[in-house]
């Protein structure tokens, strides 16, 4: 699949892609062989197995160092990896260089690249990016119903795509204002501040929305008067955010 989508990139961009980043099922060790000739840079994960699993244990102690990458919720973990190099007649010529990476919450794993250039914690967080790229995707397919465009028709597939888009930036902005919330996804955002009932009256110059009693309504009052102010799509009214007197 991966030569697949590089020819396609060719194809229809017209250029060269210079370095790669995918799962371990995308490919085979000949086709890296293939990436490997074209000059093309890759970082990859081998499959897991009970042999890889022994193999990471058979490494001695002393061989093991220990790395920061970050999280899908921003924070970060530690975890420790040990580096050697293989060959492998389905690769072809050429060494690949072997990482193997365990941790407290993680299985044993090995990323394969042939970019003996970037040191290992780089290489490590460069990987770690397609994890939460992934999360990312997961999160707009299940919250934003990404995979259910109502129209099979290419515009408004498109139209589907921007506003899933669209709408992720925002709950992102949203959750950048709140204290506490900043790494919490669409939907654990939704759930706590957006689904809720209240009241909206339209007036000459304002817009008030008098939202229903919530536990975390007196957080969501504090970052609102960052945003008020008169908006033009609004007709130049303002916005106008309280609390409802019934619940």
């Amino acid at each position: 699949m991966i030569l697949e989508f590089l020819d396609f990139y060719r194809e229809g961009a017209g250029k060269k892609i210079n370095y790669v980043v995918f799962d371990s099922k995308f490919t085979t060790l000949e086709n890296l062989g293939h990436i490997n000739a074209e000059g093309i840079k890759f970082i990859t994960i081998q499959r897991k197995s009970k042999n890889l699993n022994e193999k990471v244990q058979q490494i001695p102690p002393a061989q093991w160092h220990t790395v920061r990458v970050e999280k899908s919720n921003h924070k970060s973990r530690t975890v420790s990896y040990s580096e050697s190099t293989t060959t492998n007649q389905r690769y072809g010529q050429g060494q690949l260089r072997q990482t193997f990476i365990k941790g407290n919450s993680i299985k044993p794993a090995t990323i394969l690249t042939n970019d003996f250039n970037i040191s290992a914690g780089d290489l490590i967080r460069k990987y770690a990016k397609r994890w939460l790229i992934e999360t990312e995707i997961s999160e707009q397919i299940h919250f934003f119903h990404l995979n259910r465009n109502s129209s099979g028709i290419v515009i408004k597939v498109d139209f589907d795509l921007t506003m899933t888009i669209l709408a992720h930036n925002l709950y992102r902005l949203l959750a950048s204002e709140l204290p506490g919330y900043s790494h919490n996804r669409a939907q654990t955002l939704f759930d706590t501040f957006i689904d809720n009932y209240g009241d909206i009256t339209v007036g000459k110059k304002e817009i008030t929305v008098k939202m229903n009693r919530k536990r975390a309504l007196p957080l969501l009052r504090e970052s609102l008067p960052q945003i008020r102010g008169s908006y033009a799509w609004l007709g130049g009214k303002r916005m106008v955010f309280t609390a409802n007197t019934h619940t």
